[in-house]
């Protein structure tokens, strides 16, 4: 098809493709807020570059150059390495969309490349402060059933190195736990994780505590009015816990699923197994968790062992 046959407009091809996105893909609510907020960045500046908002035939004859201006402008505007990465694969993902429907054609796109990242190392909390977190959640005068809820939610990340959505979008269908839970991941992968004893019987005492009913299609985990309780409300948790703690505030949710990896690699799991455990689609992921332990033991020999500093 040539380029001056594809009419439709750039209001309209995003539209069709953001409910492409959230009707046969079914990404989540907040990953469609990025892709809309990406497009929308990308289509403000092309209608400054151009003059008028492109329709597909205008897409389809834009330059490396004119992408490589469109980051540049990005750039300019404070975005980050990862952000910028992160609107160019929105804008992929957007084009790739539209040559299957449309026929679409860009190859200038493929010539520009991604920003270079640098890989965050992870910073899980230690044992001790991982103990310290568990046991503070009931001494801070809340509701029992609150405490309850709260630490059950904190020992599913830790101990069982769930995300934070994955601990939130548990239903009283999965309840009561049994030797495994089946975690639908990301990209809606689905992995088997085995639940500890402390982590079951956590989560046993919430439900016996909690005013809400475990329903088996409503959130297991309850807010104060019997909602869904949010990932915001677990955000606050942390914050309360590493301020009355004094840790740092690294100490975050998410490393607690950190933890969970460091040390069961510290105590002799399989790298293999633990990409599994935590649902990665590659190793080369998990393996950060392999570098953050050699560091850490290197660290201790460089300041424990009596040759480390020897002249």
């Amino acid at each position: 098809m040539a380029a001056s046959d594809l009419k439709t407009g750039w209001a309209e091809s995003q539209s069709a493709f953001l409910a492409h996105l959230a009707g046969e893909r079914r990404l989540s609510p907040r990953t469609l807020d990025a892709y809309q907020r990406d497009l929308d960045g990308f289509g403000n500046f092309l209608f400054g570059h151009l003059g008028a908002p492109p329709d597909l035939g205008g897409l389809a004859t834009l330059t490396s150059r004119d992408f490589r201006a469109w980051m540049a402008e990005r750039r300019r505007a404070g975005l980050s390495a990862r952000s910028l990465a992160r609107s160019l694969s929105a804008v992929r993902t957007f084009f790739a969309y539209a040559k299957r429907r449309w026929g679409l054609d860009n190859p200038a796109l493929s010539l520009v490349e991604s920003p270079k990242l640098g890989r965050s190392a992870p910073k899980p909390v230690s044992e001790e402060a991982a103990r310290q977190l568990l046991e503070e959640t009931g001494a801070r005068g809340k509701p029992d059933w609150i405490s309850a809820r709260d630490a059950a939610v904190l020992l599913l990340l830790y101990g069982c190195g769930l995300r934070v959505s994955e601990a939130l979008g548990l239903t009283g269908e999965d309840y009561p736990f049994g030797d495994t839970l089946r975690i639908a991941g990301k990209g809606n992968k689905t992995r088997i994780v085995p639940v500890l004893p402390a982590v079951a019987e956590a989560a046993a005492r919430y439900v016996s505590l909690c005013p809400h009913p475990a329903e088996r299609e409503a959130a297991l985990f309850r807010g104060a009015r019997g909602g869904a309780l949010g990932p915001r409300s677990v955000q606050m948790l942390m914050q309360d816990l590493r301020g009355r703690l004094g840790l740092a505030e690294t100490a975050t949710p998410h490393a607690l699923r950190h933890a969970f990896a460091t040390h069961l690699l510290a105590h002799g799991g399989d790298l293999r197994a633990i990409q599994e455990l935590l649902g990665h689609a590659s190793l080369s992921t998990t393996q950060i968790y392999a570098d953050v332990e050699s560091a850490r033991l290197m660290a201790i020999y460089d300041g424990a062992h009596p040759r480390a500093h020897k002249g």
